[in-house]
This record gives structure tokens, C-alpha cells and sequence, in this order.
């Protein structure tokens, strides 16, 4: 049972870290009027808290193999926290913004910490499926935001929702002091102090890894897609492109959270099982959330609603199916280093975020502004992604595949020489 209980606890930290993400995606026209920003502003706004989020991912990684799971998450959870009430207070666009920054900061702590504590506490027939229930039960602060915090900006205004999400990053600081522990009774933790030199070699020996970079270019072909949806330009796409209402949108992002529990618990059987067979599912998932892409910015109208659930329920499968990199990571890692290989293939997913938020706010910007006709352009930014991740995948799968070979092989001759 204790287990289950700790790993709570830190579910319920990322759970407030994707709360504290997510916030200003669904605040975005609130807070345009707040700071006076527009669509190019806006979005650096928060592509400056995806850069330091993904930025700060190999440096948390290092930190983790280091000092463990409860003083990153703890630290997080402080960051956020503190960041969240500067924004419910200020109205100054650079005090703004580098709370944002602070904001994403603390969340590149706490999702690969909370991962960390999966293979320390569970057996190892457990961890995949763990794994995906942190990813997808961890959305459910999207849905925190998408329902709670937007009635509760729409009805009682800007401050009083900040602080309000501020104080649950506070609740978290308490929970996880009381009862998070990085690993069993009797279960060695590496401690090690490293150089500047033996960490930078440390580094490049995670990254060469096939399956580190398996797991990288798996997670930027998969999340980006719904992670850019969520976190900056789907309410605003779907409220003025589609015309909905902005309760609608909330809805359907609470859809989007449903669908990616649901597919999150077949994915992450499917990996148990099938573990040769990952790489394929990625695949699958990749070239679906293309096509549904397609067919929606194809119209020359907007769409109809069940299109538009059909949109938000198959990309949000990647969500759930970027949690499969992680799983690369833990397979090609010693356990000493897989705190930094998780925290490279997180970077994956969000650098190719931040890389579409940022270019899709110059297309918004310069093709006149939030429209139907402007945001179809800017989606199309996707298929660059696509096209990288996907060549990345079948270069370093080839890779992956043939270390594994080797090292089948080499068992074997020991086997017989023994």
C-alpha cells in the first residue's frame, strides 16, 4: 500500500504542475486585455515558459540522478507556487513574464522526479503501466483548468484564480514533505558528486544511447501536437476560427483528458506486452494525428463539432503515446543515469511545442490577426514536426535494434563459454 501512497502524492504534484502549465492556455484573451499583449507577444509569453521548462530538463536530470525524487518535487512545487501568486497580483508584462518563467522552471522538476519514484517502488512488470497512468492521470489538472480555474477567472477575475492555483501548489509542498521518500528501506540511492568534466561525459554517453535519442524524437513526434493545443493556441482556435463558445472549448478539452486516460491505459498494456513492438504504435499514433489534421484543415469552412471532438480525441492519444519514449529510456539506461535520459526525452516533445507556439503567433501576427483563414496556415507548421520526428524514429530504432542484437549475441557466447 505504500507504495500506491507515495506514488499519489506525486501524481498529485504533477497533477497541480499541469494545472499551474496549462492555466494560461485557457486565461490567453484574459491576460492579452491584462498586459496589453498581442498574438505575437502573447505567445512568447508563454513559449519563454516552455523554453526554460525544456532548457531546464538535462540540468533537472542531473540534479535528480543526484539528490532523488522528494527535493526536486519539493523545490517545484516551491517554484510554482511562488510563481502563480506573482501573476495573480502583477500587471506588469516583464514581472509577468518572468513569472511564467519561474512557473516553468518548477515544472521541469516534477513530472521526470514523479517518473523516477515508478521503478524505485514498483516491480518491474508494473512500471509500464504506472508510467502511463502518471502521464494520463496527470492531465486532470488540464482539466482542473479547463473547468474550475476558467469559472472561477470568468466569474470572480484574474486574482482570485491565480491564488487560488498558487494554494494548491502550497498543499502539494505539505503532502510531499510528510509523505514522499525516494525510495524503500534498504534500497541503495546513488550519491555521487561528479565533475563539470564527468558530468558533461556523462551527458554525451546518455545522449549517444539509441534509445535515449529513440525516446527523444518518440516524444516530439507524439505530444507536440496536443501539448500546442492545450497549452497556447486551442481555445483561441476553437472559440474564434470554429466559432465556439468558450465553455464549449473547455469542454472539450475535458474530453481531450478522457480520451487520453482511456488510450493511456491500452497503451500502456500494449508496451507491457508487446515491447518489440513499441516503435510501431508510435508510428500508428504519429500518422493518425496527421491525417485527422489534414482533413479538418482541409475544409475551406469551419468544422463541425463531431469533426472537431474526432480532432481533440485522436491527438490527445499522444499524449499517453509519448510516454513510450520514457519507456525507451528506462529499456537503453542504467538506473544511475535514467533521471537524465528522461529528462532528454522530455525535452523532445518541447522543443518542437515551443518551436510551433512561437512561429504559429509571427503566422497569427502576420496574416492579420486571430481568424479562421490565419490559424489554418499556422497549423500546417505541424507537418515540418511530423516529418523530423518520424526520420528520427526509423534512424534510431534501426540503432536500437541492432545494440539489442549485439547484446543478444554476447550473451549467448558467455552462455557457451561458460
Amino acid at each position: 500500500m505504500r507504495p500506491w501512497i507515495i506514488w499519489a502524492t506525486g501524481l498529485l504534484a504533477y497533477i497541480v504542475a499541469v494545472l499551474d502549465r496549462t492555466t494560461l492556455g485557457v486565461s490567453g484573451l484574459p491576460a492579452a486585455e491584462r498586459f496589453a499583449a498581442g498574438p505575437g507577444l502573447l505567445s512568447t509569453f508563454v513559449v519563454l515558459q516552455v523554453v526554460v521548462y525544456a532548457g531546464a530538463q538535462v540540468p533537472a536530470g542531473l540534479l535528480l540522478d543526484r539528490y532523488g525524487s522528494r527535493a526536486l518535487i519539493l523545490a517545484g512545487a516551491t517554484l510554482m507556487a511562488t510563481g502563480q501568486l506573482v501573476l495573480a497580483v502583477t500587471t506588469s508584462l516583464p514581472l509577468a513574464i518572468a513569472a511564467r518563467a519561474v512557473v516553468g522552471l518548477g515544472d521541469a522538476m516534477t513530472f521526470i522526479s514523479v517518473l523516477r519514484l515508478v521503478p524505485r517502488w514498483f516491480p518491474a512488470r508494473q512500471v509500464p503501466l504506472v508510467t502511463q497512468l502518471t502521464g494520463i492521470c496527470g492531465q486532470l489538472g488540464q482539466v482542473l483548468s479547463a473547468v474550475p480555474f476558467l469559472a472561477l477567472l470568468s466569474g470572480s477575475g484574474w486574482t482570485p484564480a491565480y491564488t487560488s492555483a498558487a494554494a494548491l501548489g502550497a498543499l502539494v509542498l505539505v503532502l510531499v514533505a510528510a509523505l514522499v521518500k525516494n525510495a524503500p528501506d534498504g534500497v541503495a540511492v546513488s550519491a555521487q558528486t561528479l565533475g563539470v568534466r564527468e558530468t558533461l561525459a556523462s551527458v554525451k554517453t546518455v545522449w549517444l544511447r539509441p534509445g535515449t535519442r529513440l525516446g527523444f524524437f518518440t516524444h516530439m513526434g507524439t505530444q507536440f501536437s496536443v501539448t500546442v493545443f492545450a497549452l497556447m493556441w486551442g481555445v483561441p482556435y476553437l472559440t474564434v476560427a470554429q466559432g465556439l463558445s468558450a465553455t464549449a472549448a473547455g469542454t472539450l478539452l475535458t474530453i481531450s483528458v478522457v480520451a487520453a486516460i482511456g488510450a493511456g491505459l491500452v497503451i500502456g498494456v500494449l508496451t507491457g506486452r508487446f515491447p518489440h513492438r513499441r516503435s510501431r504504435l508510435v508510428l500508428w499514433i504519429i500518422a493518425s494525428n496527421a491525417a485527422i489534421w489534414t482533413v479538418v484543415l482541409a475544409l475551406p469552412h469551419r468544422a463541425p463539432v463531431w469533426l472537431l471532438v474526432v480532432l481533440i480525441v485522436v491527438i490527445s492519444v499522444g499524449g499517453p503515446g509519448s510516454m513510450v519514449g520514457f519507456d525507451f529510456a528506462r529499456t537503453f539506461n542504467p538506473s544511475h543515469t535514467l533521471g537524465t535520459a528522461q529528462g532528454m526525452v522530455n525535452m523532445g516533445g518541447f522543443l518542437a511545442s515551443l518551436v510551433l507556439m512561437q512561429m504559429m503567433g509571427v503566422i497569427l501576427q502576420a496574416t492579420g490577426g486571430l481568424s479562421f483563414e490565419s490559424f489554418r496556415w499556422a497549423w500546417t507548421l505541424q507537418y515540418a514536426v511530423w516529418a523530423l520526428a518520424v526520420t528520427g524514429i526509423l534512424i534510431t530504432r534501426r540503432k536500437a535494434r541492432r545494440l539489442l542484437a549485439q547484446q543478444d549475441d554476447r550473451m549467448l557466447l558467455e552462455g557457451i563459454n561458460g
